[in-house]
């Protein structure tokens, strides 16, 4: 029971993070992050959920899209790779103080 509420913490309440990193490997549609993200980290996030974290991503300046059209790309911003950065050093340093390598 723990495990599993540790689990949706770090990957349904933190989706921002495997955005960001799933776009810092290149642009992509809104569809391919989504299922990189179920592919890759093997969760499949809620539609609306989804699309509202996009869109505050694109709202704080962290990605942007291509175009305006209905279907475009999303990529990562200097501003998204630097608070990715940041989070990904936060984690490290939680895990090193839980105890981690």
């Amino acid at each position: 029971m723990a495990l599993d509420h540790l689990r949706t913490s770090l990957t349904r309440g933190n989706l921002w993070l495997y955005v960001l990193a799933e776009l810092e490997k290149g642009d992509a549609s809104p569809g391919e992050i989504r299922q990189s993200v179920e592919g890759r980290h093997g969760f499949a996030p809620a539609t609306i959920t989804f699309y509202s974290v996009i869109y505050r991503l694109r709202r704080e300046g962290l990605v942007r899209r291509s175009s305006e059209e209905f279907r475009s790309n999303y990529s990562i911003t200097p501003k998204g790779r630097a608070e990715l950065a940041k989070a990904l050093e936060y984690i490290g340093s939680v895990r090193d103080g839980l105890g981690g390598n």
